[in-house]
């Protein structure tokens, strides 16, 4: 039986919620890997790390990714230690090492653990190198003052077992490579990437096809608002609230607010993970002792001792999504002692991320305009990425370019799928970030 022809090109969509691969051959097309699991195989891979105390492990420390850390965390909450959306820290100075288990790791650590795992549990389908990696970067990464130089130092580490030619393009001309592929006319085309953490946009020129140079980027521009955004704002409206927001505690016989800090990492699920550590957790207890409302606090200190992030954040995700496909839905949570429950519309979810919304919406504009391409002359918008399916988003595509113009399709795989077919090309620079 003939071997499958080793990659020409990968395409890395390593994303903040989910990690993508295909492969291109040099035929013109790519394919997706699948990853096999208990449910079948799937190219959705969650970018999400597990650990847990074995000698035999990097450092007396085994782990698991993908969904096999999410099985394993599940296993044993307690003698685990669950990371995900690690990717926001990519581009942060002030991020410089995660204490798990008394051990530092670095983020090109996590992430080369990631990358092991992925691989490992791709089939042998990853066993062979290509001869070029193209990774998908946001055109502006999360986080206050993002460095990207920063988060290429860190990325260039984390790949380097690939022993590849590594090129890094912006994950909108990625979608914008792979729609163009079902195109059969010249055509201005808006792709607008709506993942965890950014929200990228890119205006690219189509040639027809057959044409020596398909695809010509134009224009990108992004903003650090996504689904993770939208998500803590979920948090912040529901859960904090029951924490001790906005509570105050005893001090010398004054009354003080509580310091919103602790607030900022239970909403923020890169953080949340990292809050069981001895020394959070006795100035939780103290706090406590001395608040107004000392339950309210005791209900963070149990969502933290019992690693009830990853149940807590799930049940946020199920709630945007109902509200993508209904007017009302109820949230739920139990875990940890702790027990939420309420009904949300979609009017009031939308209220809390209006500010959200303009902001996306003004990057837009700084595309169109950085392009110089008016509204009324983009042929076709193309949405990708999970939060492209929430109804207040399609709203404002809709309103400026009008349905008829707007295609979705491969909202988690079209990024990775685009990036590999932009491996086979002979002049990759040109599409380089």
């Amino acid at each position: 039986m003939a071997s499958e022809p080793a990659a020409v090109a990968l395409g890395l969509d390593f994303g903040t919620t989910n990690t993508v691969v295909a492969q291109a051959t040099g035929g013109g097309d790519a394919r997706l890997i699948d990853f096999a699991g208990d449910d079948g195989g799937s190219p959705v891979f969650r970018s999400a790390l597990c650990f847990y105390e074995d000698e035999r492990g990097w450092n007396g420390i085994a782990h698991e990714a993908g969904p096999w850390a999410i099985a394993e965390y599940l296993q044993s909450p307690l003698d685990s230690r669950f990371v995900q959306s690690f990717k926001s820290v990519a581009a942060s100075a002030s991020f410089e090492r995660a204490l798990i288990f008394n051990r530092p790791f670095r983020f090109e650590d996590l992430g080369r653990l990631f990358l092991q795992k992925l691989v490992a549990h791709a089939g042998g389908a990853l066993d062979r190198r290509p001869r070029r990696v193209i990774v998908g970067r946001p055109v502006e990464y999360a986080g206050a003052r993002p460095d990207a130089a920063l988060a290429r130092q860190r990325y260039d580490a984390m790949l380097r077992e690939f022993g590849a030619e590594v090129h890094y393009v912006y994950e909108p001309l990625g979608a914008a490579h792979s729609y163009a592929a079902r195109l059969a006319e010249p055509a201005t085309i808006l792709v607008a990437d709506f993942g965890g953490g950014t929200t990228d946009f890119s205006l690219v020129r189509v040639a027809a096809p057959g044409a020596a140079r398909r695809c010509v980027p134009l224009a990108s521009t992004g903003v650090g608002i996504a689904g993770d955004r939208f998500d803590q704002r979920i948090v912040t409206q529901l859960v904090l609230p029951l924490l001790g927001k906005g509570g105050q505690y005893r001090s010398f016989g004054k009354l003080l607010e509580i310091p919103g800090g602790y607030f900022a990492d239970v909403a923020d699920w890169s953080r949340l993970a990292m809050m069981r550590n001895r020394r959070t957790l006795d100035e939780l207890r103290r706090l406590q002792r001395d608040a107004v409302d000392p339950a309210a606090i005791g209900r963070m200190i149990a969502l933290i001792e019992h690693e009830q992030g990853f149940p807590l954040y799930d049940a946020v995700g199920r709630l945007k999504r109902a509200l993508s496909t209904r007017g009302r839905a109820d949230f739920a949570f139990s875990g940890g002692g702790v027990e939420i429950g309420a009904e949300v519309t979609r009017e009031a979810f939308e209220r809390w991320i209006a500010d959200d919304l303009v902001r996306i919406e003004a990057a837009l504009d700084a595309a169109l305009a950085r392009a110089d391409v008016p509204a009324d002359r983009v042929d076709r918008v193309f949405l990708t990425g999970g939060s492209s399916l929430i109804p207040a988003i399609r709203a404002i595509f809709d309103r400026r370019f009008g349905a008829d113009r707007i295609a979705t399709g491969g909202e988690l795989t079209s990024i990775a799928h685009g990036l590999a077919l932009i491996g086979e090309e002979e002049d990759v620079a040109a599409w380089e970030a």
